[in-house]
């Protein structure tokens, strides 16, 4: 079985920060590339940041960039996300998902983040 859990969000305010987590269990970790994504009410799921497996790379997207940080520990299991200077538009469910071949095959259940003054 493959399960991956989130932890971590909470309520912030703006300019604050936050680290995310995310536990992995029930294959070869260190195989596969490990991303995060986000879904803000009323809106589509959106990709945040992916870490690569070969030589841990990593990628952002725009709206985050320079202010978010992806990490992975191998033998924690773990992927971290590492979230600086928050903005209210940053408010949403963060999960993580695992990149099986092309297609991001397994996800975790999200975790809160909020936003606001």
């Amino acid at each position: 079985e493959v399960q991956l859990v989130e932890s971590g969000g909470g309520l912030v305010e703006p300019g604050g920060s936050l680290k995310l987590s995310c536990e992995v269990s029930g294959f070869s970790f260190d195989d596969y590339d490990i991303g995060w994504f986000r879904q803000a009410p009323g809106k589509e799921r959106e990709g945040v940041s992916c870490i690569s497996r070969v030589d841990g790379t990593t990628y952002y997207a725009d709206s985050v960039k320079g202010r978010f940080t992806i990490d992975r520990d191998n033998a924690k299991k773990t992927v971290y996300l590492q979230i600086d200077s928050l903005k209210p538009e940053d408010t949403a469910v963060y999960y993580c998902a695992v990149l099986v071949g092309s297609t991001w095959d397994y996800w975790g259940q999200g975790t809160q983040v909020t936003v606001s003054s």
